[in-house]
């Protein structure tokens, strides 16, 4: 009789540690499933943010390209003969490319007066050329201003540049 208790008792340990584990365990479950649940949904809410930085850098990626290079010539007696580069514009938007293409015309002629009114010593170095980007882009603002066009111009880009 002793070891029926014994058994008995014995039993009774033993299916109370076996609710227990069970217990913990469906805990645990439950535990890892909200986890699981809150940082899915924080990985959509992550997601949505990163393609909303990825549309917006698709927007500033636009390129304008200019149909035909530039041609200035140099005064007589100048170091150089004349220069010729093309220019390819980073928009804001397409309304903004539009309006470049629709009005190329116009721009091309302040651009030229831009190119025109440097000198090919200043064009030779580094701190020339990038004088020169700043003063064509914002001409080019200029331009689009004078227009009522509300997209911008980011940067000008140099996609050939020769001097002879």
């Amino acid at each position: 009789m002793a070891e029926n208790e014994q058994e008995g008792g014995g039993g009774k340990l033993a299916t109370n540690k076996l609710i227990i584990l069970i217990v913990a365990g469906v805990l645990l479950l439950a535990a890892g499933g909200g986890t699981y649940f809150l940082m899915k949904g924080q990985m959509a809410e992550s997601e949505d943010e990163n393609d909303k930085k990825h549309k917006k850098h698709e927007n500033v990626s636009l390129y304008y390209d200019m149909s035909k290079p530039f041609v200035v010539d140099f005064p007589k007696g100048s170091s150089m003969d004349m220069v010729q580069l093309a220019a390819t514009f980073v928009v804001e938007d397409q309304e903004t490319t539009d309006a470049l293409k629709k009005n190329e015309p116009m721009l091309r002629n302040n651009l030229l007066m831009v190119i025109s009114s440097q000198t090919p010593d200043k064009l030779n170095t580094s701190e020339g050329k990038e004088q020169l980007r700043s003063a064509m882009l914002a001409e080019v603002a200029a331009t689009l201003k004078k227009l009522n066009v509300h997209g911008e111009v980011t940067e000008v880009l140099f996609t050939s540049f020769i001097m002879q």
